[in-house]
């Protein structure tokens, strides 16, 4: 059994970056001109020996920004009415207030310098985050600019799928396609996954890195 060390911390394990999976549902495909409509993040820790373990989750619906598109297409596929009273809805703000807050207090628990967004097609996520915080005018932002963990290229490399109701089978992790398009569901899923791929890598021996040690290819 590995002992606690410096390596067996989230921030060495990822070079100072501070992992925060974040999935979202959307009014549309341009996240300049389409509304957010649901965000959820899970955070990380490890564990004494290192293993990677789920640790907060977060999950808001979301108020339309005023004047922002909604594409009736996009409802019809996420099944999400925007106007619908029982979804306890808050603005953007709101919710990245309560993101940032959380996010801020595991950076500095886990001694990193920046979170960074792990999603599946990471850049979809990334993207409407990145425009929300734009239009909030927060300050402060701990997520890193451009820079991202994909889940889907991760389990192309481990497990031979990109799709994340694929990969998650071949990873052994149950995935209920009717649950799927949920951003509470899909975040879970997604840090399953990346769970299982940070800690297959450990498993497998390729964490800690041994510099000295050298794969010889006929």
């Amino acid at each position: 059994m590995l002992q606690k060390n410096q390596k067996n911390t989230l921030h060495k394990r990822f070079r100072g970056f501070y992992p925060v999976v974040i999935d979202v549902e959307t009014a549309g495909f341009n996240s300049e001109k389409d509304a957010l409509l649901e965000i959820a993040i899970i955070t990380f820790k490890m564990d004494h020996n290192g293993w990677l373990i789920i640790d907060r989750k977060l999950h808001f619906h979301i108020i339309p920004f005023p004047g922002l598109n909604i594409e009736k297409t996009a409802l019809a596929f996420n099944k999400i009415d925007p106007y619908n009273p029982l979804r306890t809805a808050i603005k953007e703000i709101e919710a990245l207030k309560k993101i940032f807050y959380t996010v801020h207090q595991g950076i500095n628990l886990q001694s990193c310098t920046k979170a960074i967004v792990v999603a599946h097609n990471a850049a979809f996520d990334h993207s409407f985050l990145m425009a929300a915080i734009k239009r909030s005018s927060l300050k402060y932002n701990p997520f890193h600019l451009f820079s991202t963990f994909d889940t889907a290229t991760l389990s192309g490399l481990a497990l031979g799928q990109t799709v994340l109701a694929k990969a998650c089978i071949a990873a052994g992790i149950k995935f209920d396609t009717n649950s799927a398009h949920s951003a509470l569901y899909d975040t879970e899923r997604t840090a399953k996954l990346f769970c299982e791929i940070v800690n297959r890598w450990k498993r497998l021996g390729g964490w800690p890195v041994n510099q000295n040690k050298r794969i010889k290819y006929k």
